[in-house]
């Protein structure tokens, strides 16, 4: 321990001794673990986290995909994740091996609640809410923050409603006032009682970027939210976690509710047709670890978070090899030094040992300093994945799996860039004390120095390869045609569901907004839909063309008034668009798109045609009135999307359920088009919603331009990140060729001298310095560029419409990585032909 201490103090006077060493060295450092640790931050909390709950390790998912919301069709798979309410009580009485089995929401995240606390003079507000089972707080092992918890009686019919709410939503918005709990909130009008607070950093049963801020009871959702599927056998809207008794085997126990959801699926009518009975017997569950709870977002982000991990990795490595770089410089400095102390005895275990010490001190000092770029890196992480998010719970604070991470990731690259500098100045011998070099030391330094030099190269062009397929692919899904008109469009999300409107009450609601809206100066169109073009959502249903064997498509529908082609900017090419005669009075009418018109009858006129469900033997749901172009949604990356657009209050053929049980009448959005920029909108849109009906929020307000944007974070994210490693490995590999040039020119100071004395011209001596850093430059092309051919194939899939790396892609790539290494080359060389030879003579 005391060598140990005396190898520390020394270093560190070493350090001291040379602040512009060490000041560039810690820099890199910090750049590049800095990096790794934002990265890393982001994994840990999107990829490795557990659920805040008690011994997340014993928890069990029913089923292993996301699918989401609701569903009632079949799955050719036969792999279920959602589950109906009768089958979750199913499982629950019959699977004694669970100790607790809970239910939840699975598609919360697009069913705000408004909430309003009763006695204040606060506006209703829309916010997330998600309806659970009585048992679920029990199930996760969680103790409340204050008052109780959600029981199994708060999950009956005709018991009080009750609600728990979030910590952080106590103290955000009512700032954790003790009188919240036993309190009445109106929740989406209907009087709630909030009988608890849920512990600290509870965040749910999944990762989200729009965690719920109320959690409610599975059967108080029939009358707070109108959901008429809570009951409907037919409806799978569950996920399901549970804990599992000791000793119980997960096989079995697969097999047996896999029997019960087999069991439960019988009686369905959907079953009861030729084709979907042999689908009965393929339904099974499989049982996945639920310590980190339902993987929506983590599905999401997993191919991206693991990419931004090697690009990372690969900057790090271009780090250590630049500062492994300086150190082989500072140790041909210190040739002397280490000679002497070979000649007074010293060890070369020992030498190697200080000098290790040196770089690990350094490489400590730079993971201190990374840590503080990797929580400023984390924030910029954040904002870039998750835009607009308020609430999503990823600290960007430091953690001890990131500070153990940092720690780790500090000594390996203090061993990764010290050992070979070490064990070169470990090679001085005492003879080259009494003379001016060193010559078989420096010469394998310097074949050491360039192939690192080489090797940052390549790494270099591989990440600058990966920044342009990422930028032009982002480029080509920002400039893709969408068939969209987006200026002067202002999308405003609404949700008369849970402001309290039957569906009796929807088609007068509708007209009143309309005129409303009409009413404010500057408004031309006002578009009432579903959903919109290109947003976070899609409805779909099988289709089959009335007289015509089904050929098993499935298309996306949206309902929508009369205005709203107009108001996305959608051409009607055949026929006629949805008009104000089409009311819920009116025959049932659609248009489709040119996709589902080609699938559905080739060549065909579909004019007057019917389509609709499989399978009916009576009249078909619809009577095709109208073409419209193929205009984009959900994604630009959908192509051939097969779609159709009905009448808002119209209702298939089929449909034979009382209208209170059809909540595909709700609109979802607004589409307001003005005739100018209108900065006041927003203002305006919630002002005349609340004079409509204080309940009626705006659940989200955009342009129409900026939705679309949305769509677009995920690779904008990807591209920006790309680029910005890029450019540091740029910067990395650039410093890397001049310090190398650099300390050959100084090396070569006699040579160069001599040579000039003898006449060389200055033209000459720039040419010579400027072939060796070409040199290394070609090599590290030729190395690099089949690597980056290969590595695309690795990143393919997360490219849009492009397959490898194109000639306009490798060359920008080859141009500037060349460019890089001529300023890196010009400066020492100009210095070069600057020697005086009288002075580099002397030097001998």
């Amino acid at each position: 321990m005391t060598t140990l201490m005396q190898d520390v103090r020394y270093a560190l006077r070493q350090l001291r001794k040379t602040p512009a060493f060490t000041s560039t060295v810690l820099l890199t450092l910090a750049l590049g673990i800095g990096a790794n640790a934002a990265i890393f931050t982001l994994v840990n909390a999107v990829l490795l986290r557990s659920l805040p709950v008690a011994d997340p390790r014993t928890l069990v998912r029913v089923g292993d995909n996301d699918d989401c919301c609701v569903s009632s069709g079949t799955k050719d798979s036969g792999d279920y994740g959602l589950f109906s309410t009768d089958t979750y009580e199913q499982m629950k009485k019959n699977a004694p091996e669970f100790e607790e089995l809970a239910a939840m929401e699975s598609g919360f995240g697009y069913r705000p609640i408004v909430v309003r606390r009763d006695g204040t003079q606060t506006e209703a507000r829309s916010v997330m809410g998600e309806f659970v089972s009585g048992n679920y707080f029990r199930t996760l092992g969680l103790a409340p923050r204050t008052g109780r918890l959600l029981m199994d009686s708060d999950d009956v019919k005709g018991s009080p409603m009750t609600a728990v709410m979030t910590y952080e939503a106590w103290q955000h918005d009512y700032a954790g006032d003790p009188a919240v709990i036993g309190s009445t909130f109106f929740v989406n009008t209907r009087p709630v009682t909030i009988v608890g607070i849920a512990p600290q950093g509870f965040y749910g049963d999944r990762l989200s970027s729009t965690p719920p801020d109320f959690y409610l009871p599975i059967e108080s959702m029939a009358l707070l939210a109108n959901a008429p599927y809570v009951h409907d056998p037919d409806a799978q809207w569950l996920y399901l976690i549970g804990r599992v008794k000791p000793g119980v085997g997960l096989i079995a126990l697969q097999d047996k509710l896999s029997a019960l959801l087999r069991q439960t699926l019988a009686p369905s009518k959907i079953f009861s047709f030729a084709n979907t009975k042999p689908l009965l017997a393929k339904a099974h569950v499989v049982l996945t670890p639920g310590g980190s709870g339902i993987q929506n977002l983590q599905g999401q982000y997993s191919s991206h978070l693991h990419l931004l991990m090697w690009i990372s990795g690969l900057v790090l490595l271009i780090a250590c090899a630049n500062i492994a770089n300086l150190l082989l410089v500072r140790g041909m400095g210190r040739r002397a030094e280490m000679s002497v102390r070979t000649a007074l005895g010293a060890m070369r275990t020992r030498i190697v040992r200080q000098l290790l010490t040196e770089s690990v001190i350094l490489a400590g000092l730079g993971g201190l300093a990374g840590l503080a770029v990797a929580y400023a890196g984390t924030r910029m992480l954040i904002a870039l994945t998750f835009p607009g998010a308020q609430a999503v719970p990823i600290d960007p604070r430091l953690s001890l799996p990131v500070v153990g991470f940092a720690c780790a990731l500090s000594v390996l690259t203090g061993l990764l860039f010290g050992v070979a500098p070490a064990w070169i100045a470990a090679q001085a011998k005492p003879v080259d004390a009494l003379r001016s070099g060193a010559r078989s030391t420096a010469a394998a330094t310097s074949w050491l120095q360039r192939g690192l030099v080489v090797l940052q190269g390549a790494l270099s062009l591989v990440l600058l390869v990966a920044a342009g397929l990422f930028s032009q692919s982002l480029n080509k899904l920002q400039t893709t045609d969408l068939k969209l008109q987006t200026e002067n469009r202002y999308i405003v999300h609404i949700n008369p569901q849970a402001a309290g409107y039957s569906q009796r009450q929807l088609e007068v609601l509708y007209h009143t907004m309309e005129d409303r809206f009409h009413a404010l100066p500057g408004v031309v169109k006002v578009g009432i839909a579903t959903y919109t073009a290109m947003e976070d959502n899609n409805w779909s249903d099988s289709v089959q063309a009335q007289g015509q064997p089904d050929l098993g498509l499935n298309a996306s529908f949206v309902k929508a008034n009369a205005e709203y082609f107009d108001s996305v900017g959608t051409r009607v090419l055949m026929g006629r668009g949805i008009s104000a005669q089409d009311t819920s009075a009116g025959p049932p009418v659609a248009v489709i798109n040119q996709a589902l018109a080609k699938a559905l009858f080739k060549e065909g006129n579909p004019i007057g045609q019917q389509f609709g469900a499989p399978m009916q033997t009576e009249t078909a749901d619809y009577q095709i009135v109208g073409v419209v172009e193929d205009t984009t949604y959900t994604s630009a990356r959908w192509k051939n999307h097969l779609m159709y657009f009905v009448p808002m209050m119209q209702r298939p053929v089929r449909i034979k359920d009382p209208i209170e049980e059809d909540t595909s009448l709700y609109a979802g959005a607004l589409v307001v088009e003005t005739i100018r920029p209108m900065s006041e909108m927003e203002s305006l849109a919630r002002r005349t919603l609340a004079d409509i009906n204080p309940n009626l929020t705006v659940v989200k307000f955009q342009t129409f331009d900026a939705q679309i944007a949305e769509r677009f974070s995920d690779e904008r994210m990807i591209a920006r990140l790309t680029m910005l490693f890029g450019g540091l490995a740029l910067l990395l590999a650039t410093i890397g060729l001049y310090g190398v040039t650099a300390y050959t020119v100084v090396r070569r100071t006699a040579e160069i001298g001599i040579r000039m004395a003898l006449g060389a011209e200055r033209a000459g001596v720039i040419a010579m310095v400027m072939r060796g850093a070409v040199l290394q430059t070609v090599l590290g092309l030729t190395i690099g560029v089949p690597i980056a051919l290969l590595s695309v194939r690795f990143v393919k899939a997360q490219l849009y419409e492009v397959a490898t790396a194109d000639a306009s892609v490798m060359t920008v790539a080859i141009v500037t990585l060349a460019a890089a290494a001529c300023v890196a080359g010009i400066i020492p060389a100009r210095r070069a032909a600057s020697i005086d030879p009288v002075l580099a003579l002397r030097t001998e």
